[in-house]
């Protein structure tokens, strides 16, 4: 089975416990307003093209008849300054697998593993099951999700990591909305699932000013998460200017 892939991060530190492989799966469900990886929303390949440096002279879109990406290639040696790359790569999950085994010494040395990340892991989840499956015995496994997926996908695949994180955002139905453009219901029962699973895992929040961090909200998330594992993640400031790398527009202001 293939999925769709926009980045491995080998060597990674922040992504669970020693040193990590994280696999950033495309494609999202959410659009949170305070995305840090806005390379991960659309689950197609698409363009990235780093803003610095840019003379914004046109030569990448001029070899392409596609009104969106197709992942063809044919621009990313035209700009003259190397700024253009394709978010966005088909992976079997044989030699996914295959890769991030090669890592197994480091990880056991320094207590790692693979993380499955994104975008949102669940959006593809017969893929990451599937890729979990290959890992399973070998390496120590993770995965973060917004938790937005339907009791299956959601159960399938954390049922086959070893460690979940699961972010809790905001716990105000319409903000939730307003905010990631999603009702948090079926978040709140994936979440009520996992708490009495008895899987590994720790919620998150990540802390959007006059968003997410107000008094109201974290005392409602506490008061959902009980004695279970609660870490509380700095706003991102250098997320902004990844979005017009990519065509889209920063929904936060400053």
């Amino acid at each position: 089975m293939q999925g769709l892939i926009f980045d491995i991060k080998e060597f990674a530190l922040n992504d669970g416990g020693g040193i990590r492989s994280t696999v950033f799966f495309k494609g999202c469900p959410l659009r949170c307003a305070w995305c840090h990886n806005p390379e991960g929303l659309s689950p197609k390949r698409e363009l990235y093209i780093k803003q610095k440096g840019c003379l914004h002279c046109g030569l990448c879109r001029k070899p392409c008849n596609h009104p969106d990406c197709q992942g063809l290639g044919r621009c990313l040696h035209i700009c003259p300054k190397n700024l253009v790359s394709v978010a966005g790569v088909e992976w079997e999950s044989g030699a996914l697998a295959e890769k991030l085994l090669k890592q197994t010494d480091i990880y056991r040395e320094t207590g790692g593993g693979v993380t499955l990340s994104g975008g949102e892991p669940l959006l593809q989840w017969q893929f990451a099951a599937e890729l979990l499956d290959r890992l399973h015995g070998k390496v120590h496994t993770a995965i973060e999700t917004s938790g937005y997926a339907e009791a299956e996908a959601f159960r399938t695949v954390i049922d086959r990591c070893d460690f979940v994180y699961m972010d809790l955002k905001l716990m105000d139905r319409e903000k939730h909305k307003t905010y990631t453009g999603v009702y948090n219901d079926r978040i709140l029962r994936n979440a009520a699932y996992l708490k009495a699973s008895g899987k590994p895992h720790t919620f998150r929040t990540p802390l959007i000013p006059n968003i997410t961090d107000t008094e109201e909200n974290l005392a409602a998330i506490r008061a959902f998460v009980g004695d279970d594992s609660w870490e509380q993640l700095p706003y991102n400031t250098l997320a902004p200017a990844k979005y017009a790398s990519v065509g889209r527009e920063y929904r936060l202001k400053p």
